[in-house]
């Protein structure tokens, strides 16, 4: 059975069994590394083989970190989605938008890397990128610093007990005119407003930006000089350190979002409302400050990486195996294309002499040519389905959670800081060690592929089931053909004048129906407890409720909250299913192209995973979210943010998503299979033939004597 280890050594090392050398000149000439007159490059490798700066591994330990503070700063984004969207009044599709904001600048430049990959100082790019990235995360607070602090109840413009006042319910002739609405909506409050988004969407392009030439130099930096067989560890050891930094994220996350938004100018009464209130804002900004620092720190070792370092020459065995020398004709024809060639099959010999003008003319047709590679273009395509599900997750399935299950901002980014994504770095790591272990072929790799995707499938399905049905909201979840807000209790809020844009939700404990203010529960008395320096808010007499007493403020507890628990985990499970396929799928790749060609088409990867996945994935999502909405707050004549989804509604759209693209990826890699299986019979009859050609060859002079005397 051949391995992608040996493949992959015939392809970069030369002849089975040679220690790997030394690029020889048209590699050297692709990566701008040529030996210069004098023998300068070999001497300056040998005067640096102590230094640590000239050790793959050390490169593979800082790009991990990199990767993972990088990620940390998108990732804590995504932790906060729901926090910023009531902080500044966002849709889900606008906060969608947001989040994949930073693929546009990244989509813009990324063409690029494969054409400067060869001529410019890799690891200095990386570093420059880094600090560009660390710049964005500082960004991305300035909102929180030059906004108004914020209001939680916004009826009045005065002290917080006015504003608890104003949500009582009070004869009409004793509330003004309900013109709050109108007056508060200035010129200047909506360029502020538009400001403060503004910034946001800037923050996230220049961190796009910043992260261009960050993972796909990174990758192709470690397997150019990492040796061929250690290749797919590094690689898989890369990818599951990466994943730790959405994990902190999240769990960073789920810290910052426990303290009050306000945390640095609070106000002189302190607050009422506990994380638990639905109009609980937390410190979302504290942790892009905390990320944009650790990226810093981060980027400063790459500005003391050389240009190329000495080809890794050692495999990492427990013990040193021998390879055995495999016959030329079972060797996998998979890097180079038998039906090409060799001067169609890269840019080796015509890249380093492109002027910028000539890349962009070259770069469609080589494009084309490299996509229709059809193992390339299904791998790519598989992978655009995980990503798009991928991306949807990583930005609402907290928010979900928390719609969901009726829990805290906090408590869902916990669950998926410390059970989701570690099961996907569990899954990652898996995949990558059976690749190097089992020294699986192609063929294997795209059955590991299926067979993960496919138990993802069966692990997702029952997550239809797992849920919480919407509670009933006064007003809202209201019976057909009867009049909202009159049709649970008619008659008891008739002689309030309560204001249309409040909210200050209240429930009523005998019946589990909720209100969104005091006032449209009919209560008109509050009561304010003082305890160990924490202030709680009472309604009493309230004439909607069906038992008198106080009543304390926030949304109804959920009866079903316990199901999160069951939810996350067969939700980790299916992740460790499909995170199995990374990394043999990206070998897929980088073992299906020529060396020279690894920066190209890794360049290529990203691109289209970005413009198809990274994109569109959180504007669909976040497009599905609003379409289950059933309540939306209102601000200055425009919608702003849901505050409450029809939760049955809200579950089948988000899990059919994720079930819709898994599906697609399953499907590519049954087409990948099957494309794998017959090459792999049309190889064997090709060996069989040439077989019985040299044996005809053998036997024919022996026969001609005889066939002569005859």
């Amino acid at each position: 059975m051949k391995t992608v280890e040996h493949q992959s050594q015939v392809y970069v090392d030369g002849p089975v069994g040679e220690e790997p050398q030394i690029p020889d000149k048209d590699t050297k000439a692709m990566m701008g590394t040529e030996d210069t007159p004098g023998g300068k490059a070999s001497s300056d490798s040998q005067d640096s083989k102590s230094s640590v700066f000239h050790n793959i591994k050390f490169f593979v330990l800082c790009h991990s970190l990199l990767q993972l503070s990088q990620l940390m700063i998108s990732g804590y984004l995504k932790s906060s989605i729901s926090t910023v969207e009531k902080r500044f009044g966002l849709s889900s599709q606008t906060s969608g938008l947001l989040a994949a904001f930073n693929e546009v600048g990244n989509t813009t430049l990324i063409v690029f890397v494969s054409y400067f990959g060869s001529r410019v100082h890799r690891p200095r790019l990386i570093g420059c990128g880094a600090i560009l990235v660390a710049l964005a995360g500082l960004l991305m607070t300035l909102p929180h610093f030059i906004s108004e602090p914020y209001r939680y109840d916004h009826t009045s413009s005065g002290d917080m007990s006015q504003d608890f006042e104003a949500s009582l319910c009070l004869p009409t002739t004793l509330v003004p005119a309900p013109a709050s609405t109108s007056s508060n909506c200035s010129s200047h409050m909506e360029a502020n407003h538009l400001t403060m988004v503004g910034i946001m969407f800037m923050a996230q392009i220049l961190l796009g930006v910043g992260g261009v030439p960050i993972q796909p130099f990174g990758i192709s930096y470690i397997d150019d000089f990492a040796h061929s067989n250690n290749s797919p560890l590094y690689l898989g050891i890369l990818f599951a350190v990466t994943l730790m930094g959405p994990a902190l994220a999240f769990g960073l996350g789920g810290i910052m979002l426990r303290l009050y938004v306000d945390i640095n100018r609070m106000p002189e009464g302190g607050i009422s409302i506990t994380p638990k209130d639905p109009r609980w804002v937390g410190a979302w900004w504290l942790g892009f400050l905390i990320a944009a620092g650790a990226v810093a720190l981060a980027a400063i070792p790459y500005f003391f990486f050389p240009k190329e370092m000495p080809k890794e020459k050692r495999e990492l065995h427990f013990r040193r195996r021998i390879l055995t020398v495999v016959s030329k004709d079972e060797d996998s024809p998979s890097e180079q294309s038998p039906e090409e060639p060799p001067e169609k099959q890269g840019l080796a010999q015509i890249e380093p002499n492109l002027t910028v003008i000539q890349f962009i003319k070259v770069f469609p047709r080589v494009l084309l040519r490299t996509v229709r590679h059809p193992i390339f273009l299904l791998v790519v395509l598989s992978q655009v389905c995980v990503s798009c599900s991928v991306a949807g997750i990583a930005t609402f399935l907290s928010k979900f959670l928390e719609r969901q299950f009726s829990i805290t901002a906090s408590y869902a980014n916990m669950l998926i800081g410390y059970l989701s994504i570690p099961s996907a770095i569990m899954g990652i790591v898996v995949g990558g060690v059976l690749v190097k272990c089992l020294h699986l072929s192609p063929l294997r790799c795209s059955a590991l592929c299926l067979l993960g995707t496919l138990f993802c499938l069966l692990f997702n399905l029952p997550l239809f089931f797992l849920g919480c049905p919407t509670h009933q909201i006064a007003g809202i979840t209201h019976q057909p053909d009867s009049q909202p807000g009159l049709e649970l209790f008619p008659g008891c809020m008739e002689s309030c004048s309560c204001p249309s844009d409040d909210f200050n939700p209240v429930c009523d404990p005998s019946t589990h129906v909720e209100y969104l203010t005091p006032c449209h529960a009919g209560c008109t008395n509050q009561v304010v407890h003082e305890a160990l320096g924490k202030s709680q808010v009472f309604y009493a007499n309230c004439s909607c409720m069906m038992r008198s007493g106080l009543v304390q403020a926030g949304s109804c507890d959920s009866t079903c909250s316990h199901l999160v628990l069951p939810f996350i985990l067969l939700m980790s499970l299916g992740g460790v299913m499909a995170s199995l396929s990374h990394t043999p799928s990206f070998m897929l790749i980088l073992r299906g192209v020529k060396k020279e060609d690894k920066a190209l088409a890794v360049g290529i990867q990203f691109m289209l995973l970005r413009v198809l996945a990274w994109m569109p994935s959180p504007v669909i999502h976040g497009s599905a979210i609003d379409t289950t909405c059933v309540h939306w707050a209102w601000n200055c004549g425009r919608r702003a943010v849901c505050r409450y989804y029809d939760n049955d509604l809200l579950r089948n759209r988000f899990i059919g998503l994720q079930f819709f693209f898994k599906t697609g990826s399953l499907a590519c890699f049954v087409l990948i299979l099957a494309i794998l299986r017959q090459q792999d019979k049309e190889e064997r009859t090709k060996v069989a033939c040439s077989g019985l050609q040299k044996q005809l060859l053998v036997s024919l002079p022996e026969k001609k004597p005889e066939e002569s005397r005859v």
